[in-house]
């Protein structure tokens, strides 16, 4: 004979354990995983602090994103304490030992006056254009809240900041601020994407901001119309989480370096030559900064800038959609970033090389002694590297010469 509805629930009732909101609220911190199994409808309404969210409708698919130890213990709720039941048959089939269902469910959570969360609702335009970024675990709808409240700043609207802009604004990192002096030239066209055959001669700044806008017009693009110099560093980094440095000078990327890791500010730095390319992230006392690795920059004939030397179009794209993947990893606090790394890629020979990198204990800009001298007032000198160190010639005129220190 068939089962009916309260022959199911019974039944499920007599295998899941279940417990108490209180005794849910009274658990230590990381001693179970929390799993809301509503819809997102009801999850936007309010959910259990470090609950992930993981509907009825896709258990079998997405749990093990929420709760990939199969022996750890699990809690799931619903709204009543029913749904969680089934789900928690269901985890127990697929071989989950320590399964249990909150009674009462949600309910009986804000019932019994317990803190619960309450996450940021996107529209519904929203949901639709960032769906995809929405079914991830690791960013989900308080990732891509965050994303749209987090503000980026390219260094450069040139080959690295093109792709790197147009992937910033199709994630939906809300404030994108691009600091440029240039024009569109037509010779940019053969790598500088954001830029269009129409908006020869104009600003890069307001051609990337038409470009951003028609992929994503709810971004807002800040234009800093102005070159990056010692004197304005402080003022056009001041206020953003991460910088994109696409810059082609060494002194640019010094003065960069030292204001960013005094405010704070990770960077996400690039370089290019011809076929080759290479990447790293700073993270100010997290890993090494810009000088740490390179201490002083190599004669001008060992470092011709593009317009000398050439570069194949395609490498500044490669190497700034990696700088806009490192970005989004900083911004949602998700990974591995490349700090303590930098990554070399040869596009003839289609490879990518990782050298590990540290902190230089003598570093005059992120230093112990560099942090407590600027504590004083008294920042150190910058000095230079010996005449021994060797120049990364992996990448001819990508670097000055590397800090021994600085490889590991």
């Amino acid at each position: 004979m068939p089962k009916s509805y309260a022959d199911l629930l019974r039944e499920a009732r007599d295998q899941i354990r279940e417990v108490t909101p209180q005794e849910v609220d009274a658990l230590p911190p990381g001693a179970a995983t929390i799993v809301d199994v509503r819809e997102a409808s009801e999850w936007e309404q309010g959910h259990l602090p470090g609950a992930h969210h993981v509907s009825k409708s896709y258990i079998e698919q997405q749990i093990e994103a929420a709760a990939p130890d199969r022996d750890a213990p699990v809690i799931l709720y619903c709204a009543g304490g029913v749904r969680s039941l089934f789900a928690a048959q269901t985890l127990t089939c697929m071989g989950y030992t320590d399964v249990a269902s909150m009674s009462g469910g949600f309910q009986a959570w804000k019932g019994a006056g317990l803190d619960f969360e309450t996450p940021v609702v996107l529209s519904a335009e929203q949901k639709q254009r960032y769906s995809r970024h929405l079914l991830i675990p690791e960013v989900g709808s308080e990732g891509q809240a965050k994303l749209l409240g987090s503000k980026a700043l390219l260094i450069g609207a040139g080959g690295l900041g093109s792709p790197a802009a147009l992937y910033l604004a199709a994630a939906g990192v809300g404030t994108i601020g691009i600091v440029d002096f240039d024009v569109v030239d037509l010779s940019n066209l053969q790598r500088q994407i954001i830029h269009t055959s129409d908006r020869v001669g104009e600003r890069k700044t307001e051609s990337a901001r038409v470009a951003i806008n028609a992929l994503n017009p709810e971004i807002k693009v800040v234009a800093h119309e102005e070159m990056l110099v010692a004197a304005n560093v402080e003022r056009l980094i001041a206020g953003y989480d991460v910088i994109l440095d696409g810059t082609d000078t060494f002194e640019t990327r010094y003065i960069l370096n030292d204001a960013a890791v005094a405010a704070g500010i990770p960077v996400i730095h690039a370089s290019v030559f011809r076929f080759e390319g290479q990447l790293t992230t700073f993270v100010p006392y997290e890993g090494p900064c810009y000088r740490c690795l390179y201490p002083t920059p190599p004669p001008p004939e060992l470092a011709p800038g593009c317009s000398v030397a050439g570069v194949l179009g395609v490498v500044p794209g490669i190497l700034g959609l990696l700088q806009a993947n490192e970005a989004l990893k900083v911004l949602l606090g998700i990974g591995q970033t490349l700090a303590g790394r930098l990554l070399l890629f040869d596009a003839l020979e289609t490879e990518f090389t990782e050298l590990k990198l540290r902190r230089d204990p003598n570093c005059p800009v992120c230093s112990d002694a560099a942090v407590e001298a600027r504590k004083t007032g008294r920042p150190l000198s910058v000095s230079n590297v010996g005449e021994d160190a060797p120049f990364l010639l992996t990448s001819t005129g990508l670097a000055g010469k590397v800090s021994p220190e600085a490889r590991a």
